[in-house]
């Protein structure tokens, strides 16, 4: 149990991090926001809990292959907003076309092959 709060505690912070970075300066927030902070975190806990290198292979490799798609969320994003359209609308409205193109990759990626 203490684990699981350690985990959730360093997680958030990364979180409150990027928020609070964000007041000051977007482009330290971005900077800290585009590491791959959460992917780190994730093999380093899949590994401590599994100590089983391929999965965490695995897990590298399909998010690799799903950070793709999520590409439309930030481009989709600014587009809306900078259109005058309100922040919830547009946030939903981005997110929705991000699942969208996530259905699409995961379509593709089995029609050639790959399994994630």
């Amino acid at each position: 149990m203490l684990q699981y709060l350690f985990r959730v505690a360093v997680t958030s912070l990364i979180i409150v991090t990027v928020a609070e970075t964000a007041k000051r300066s977007t482009l330290w927030a971005a900077l800290i926001a585009s590491l791959p902070l959460t992917s780190l975190l994730a093999f380093a806990w899949l590994y401590a809990d599994t100590h089983d290198a391929e999965r965490v292979a695995a897990l590298s490799h399909a998010i690799f292959w799903l950070v793709l798609p999520s590409l439309a969320l930030f481009l989709i994003l600014p587009f809306l907003l900078r259109l005058g359209w309100g922040f919830l609308i547009s946030l939903g409205l981005s997110s929705a076309a991000t699942v969208i193109v996530y259905l699409i990759m995961l379509w593709l990626l089995g029609r050639i092959g790959i399994r994630i």
